[in-house]
């Protein structure tokens, strides 16, 4: 599948895997070398993430229930905790995608639609 970007008229990943299950969630991307450019990770439900034993940075939209971008962090490196803020982010899923992928190119308040 991929994730659009309905708001900018904008392809986010053009191939998305969905990780629902509890062990995909919690696998991620754990022991991958990379991840190439136009592909992504969609962990749902999924409040929060960490990058400890990570090889490699990646870019993240956390998003709401209604697939709205509430939190953008881009170039988060392996061995950090991305930042969680419950009283000001409703976030209930996490897309991953390579580092560079965004750019700059989603904010917060975009509406990403999976298809």
């Amino acid at each position: 599948m991929e994730a659009f970007d309905a708001a900018r008229g904008r392809t986010v990943a053009s191939r998305v895997v969905k990780a629902e299950a509890l062990l995909d969630r919690m696998r991620g991307l754990l022991g991958k070398d990379s991840l190439p450019e136009g592909e992504g990770l969609w962990i749902i439900p999924c409040p929060q993430i960490h990058t400890f034993f990570m090889r490699f940075p990646i870019d993240v939209l956390f998003l709401d229930r209604g697939l709205k971008v509430v939190l953008v962090k881009e170039r988060l490196g392996p061995w950090r905790l991305a930042p969680w803020l419950p009283w000001t982010c409703d976030a209930h899923s996490v897309l991953e995608l390579a580092a560079g992928a965004l750019r700059g190119s989603v904010e917060v308040g975009d509406r990403l639609e999976f298809r």
